[in-house]
């Protein structure tokens, strides 16, 4: 069930409201005999203020439609006749025509200067496994002018055009709504917690949020390969993902799941609750509301995708219901005031906003620091695990990894793994035997687990 804030907005009179409650009771003492039960109702009773959704669609069925006589509040928005969610009939583009040759993509890059010799290392291992087939363009970004020397010898590795950008100050700076010495007292308070003390973080996080999709080198694009410094490809990608991801109307590709820490994103949420139950015309049906929620919206369980890798179709960034999203966000100050990241931002709005089906794991070999994914075989619960071990020894051989299997961290540990393919009906493997492992590193020459 797709996630409504199940706190009501401040708005009508108390008047209104007690005139409101008054029929809400009638009508379900009648109707429901499990009114109280229906815990949208009781936060109902405990709020003082409510206010309609701020929707023409709504406007549209007022002599019609009376949303207390629905079982619940939050299953309002879900019916597709009656709102209006992202578009997505222009997204795709026709593969098999003639004249297609690759799609409108490039890989992209947030990297400084002094981190050249790993972004060297990450541009290697993925040229080798991918790009040399395709030759997509790789647009480097930075909030410094990059140097004679890095543009140079990242641009000798590079298959595809290169494109250097500069990061605009006002996207790398507060806001002016922002008060910057609770933002300093934020991160002495928050010191105790990775990247909780620095002041860069944050702005990285809230650029790759709401800013580098705006940037006027990524306006030519339309899909975006996220690649990091220090990254690791370990297997070979056949398959072009970006031709992949447009010919099965996928919006939103990742690799790595996890839960974020709680103390980074105290208020989030809160906020991307409030925003929701504001635009409930946002919402589509069968969204992926539970891979981030397993109470129905009460809480959040923490889990996103791991945004060092991505792959996305950027008109989602720019639609009318992101910017909102991201512009209500970055007003209530938590990249600063608290240490939101980029990660739960993108995963939070797409879980909620995209319909489940255009959420897609990408099953290939990757590493960052310190986590791998092994592509293992994926299969339907009801197949075996005899049956994915199979499948799994194919697809590792055939891909050549240079990786242990017994790395995989998709649903081991701190993942959320788990709960995606839980959730897609879904199976994969635990992780792969001992024996079997050591067998299949020895076919394709990579290094034991204890080794590396």
């Amino acid at each position: 069930m797709p996630i409504i804030n199940r706190r009501i907005l401040r708005g009508l009179s108390y008047t209104l409201i007690s005139s409101l409650l008054i029929l809400a009771i009638f009508l379900f003492s009648n109707v429901h005999q499990d009114y109280n039960s229906q815990t949208v109702y009781n936060k109902l009773f405990d709020d003082s203020s409510y206010e309609a959704p701020k929707d023409d669609g709504v406007k549209r069925l007022a002599n019609f439609y009376d949303p207390l006589a629905d079982k619940t509040l939050n299953q309002v928005h879900i019916n597709p006749n009656i709102y209006d969610p992202i578009k997505f009939d222009d997204w795709f583009i026709d593969t098999s025509k003639p004249e297609y040759t690759k799609m409108n993509a490039t890989m992209v890059s947030l990297v400084r200067n002094e981190e050249l010799a790993d972004m060297l290392e990450s541009i290697e291992q993925f040229e080798a496994s991918f790009n040399h087939k395709y030759h997509y363009d790789w647009v480097f970004l930075n909030d410094k002018e990059f140097t004679p020397r890095f543009k140079k010898q990242v641009s000798e590795k590079c298959s595809g055009n290169v494109k250097f950008g500069l990061v605009p100050k006002e996207h790398w700076s507060y806001p002016d709504f922002i008060d910057q010495d609770k933002a300093a007292q934020a991160r002495i308070d928050m010191s105790h917690i990775i990247y909780g003390a620095s002041e860069s973080y944050r702005f990285m996080c809230r650029y790759q949020s709401g800013f580098f999709w705006r940037h006027p080198i990524m306006l030519e694009y339309d899909w975006y390969w996220r690649v990091e410094p220090s990254t690791r490809y370990p297997c070979d990608i056949p398959d072009d993902l970006f031709k992949y991801m447009n010919d099965n109307k996928k919006i939103y590709g990742f690799t790595q799941s996890l839960h974020e820490y709680h103390e980074t994103i105290p208020s989030l949420f809160d906020s991307v609750l409030t925003f929701t139950n504001e635009h409930p015309e946002y919402v589509p049906h069968k969204n992926f509301a539970s891979f981030i929620s397993e109470d129905d919206g009460e809480t959040y369980n923490g889990c996103h995708f791991w945004s060092n890798f991505e792959i996305a179709n950027m008109k989602l960034w720019r639609s009318k219901q992101y910017v909102e999203f991201f512009d209500y966000l970055d007003q209530q100050g938590g990249f600063f005031y608290e240490r939101h990241g980029d990660a739960p931002v993108h995963s939070v709005f797409a879980s909620i906003f995209l319909p489940m089906d255009q959420i897609e794991y990408l099953n290939i070999g990757y590493y960052h620091i310190p986590f791998w994914n092994v592509p293992y075989a994926v299969g339907k619960n009801s197949d075996s695990e005899e049956t994915l071990l199979e499948q799994t020894k194919e697809k590792y051989l055939s891909l050549n990894c240079k990786v242990d299997p017994r790395e995989d961290f998709t649903i081991n540990g701190f993942s959320c793994g788990e709960q995606y393919f839980k959730q897609k009906k879904l199976r994969t493997l635990p992780t792969v035997p001992d024996k079997d492992a050591l067998e299949w590193i020895k076919i394709t020459g990579a290094s034991p687990k204890e080794e590396q």
